[in-house]
């Protein structure tokens, strides 16, 4: 009687398109009889499966780069887990419900998250954009021609009028319109109500 690696190898050498056979236990009647255990040979590829969902993973994720739309990493996560449930030696309908259950969980749960995170509200604005709409009180005149000081955010800024040929009288309060470079341009506004 053959041993299971001698009537693997007798399988291989018969098969002339590549494949190589996986051998699996079964208690069906049907197979090849070896150590009086019966074994079915179902024919593989030659190239694992999770070889394969890591190639798909390793596209899917070269797709996103060069799209940027979050999405396809989302389907390169799943390709992935996919490749582990393989590894595991699940079958074909598990890698597939793996694959599936992932990509739903990542696009429902996920994505809403990271789309909300890239529209940044005013309010979580920084930088220069944090002052637009804020109030300031004018130090000195602010002419077109010579600028002026105003108070902005606890710090002195350089300041001038947002239309051309205005003046603003100092100890005047004043919108922020625009921030140009280090000069926050300004409009004059009603006192703010306490």
């Amino acid at each position: 009687m053959h041993s299971l690696w001698e009537s693997t190898a007798i399988v291989a050498r018969t098969n002339p398109r590549g494949y190589v056979p996986f051998p699996h236990w079964s208690p069906a009647t049907a197979g090849i009889a070896i150590d009086d255990r019966r074994f079915d040979f179902a024919y593989a590829s030659a190239v694992d499966a999770w070889v394969l969902w890591v190639i798909a993973a390793a596209a899917l994720a070269v797709a996103e780069v060069l799209t940027l739309t979050f999405v396809l990493a989302m389907f390169a996560a799943g390709c992935g887990a996919a490749a582990l449930a393989a590894g595991q030696g699940g079958s074909g309908a598990v890698q597939w419900i793996v694959f599936g259950v992932t990509d739903v969980l990542l696009l429902g749960g996920l994505l809403p998250v990271a789309r909300r995170h890239l529209r940044t509200p005013s309010e979580l604005k920084s930088g220069a954009a944090r002052l637009i709409g804020e109030r300031a009180m004018s130090l000195t005149v602010i002419t077109t021609a010579e600028g002026g000081r105003v108070k902005l955010a606890g710090n002195e800024w350089s300041a001038r009028p947002y239309a051309d040929g205005m003046v603003i009288p100092a100890g005047l309060w004043v919108e922020v319109v625009k921030i140009d470079g280090a000069t926050a341009l300004v409009q004059p506004t009603v006192a703010p109500t306490s």
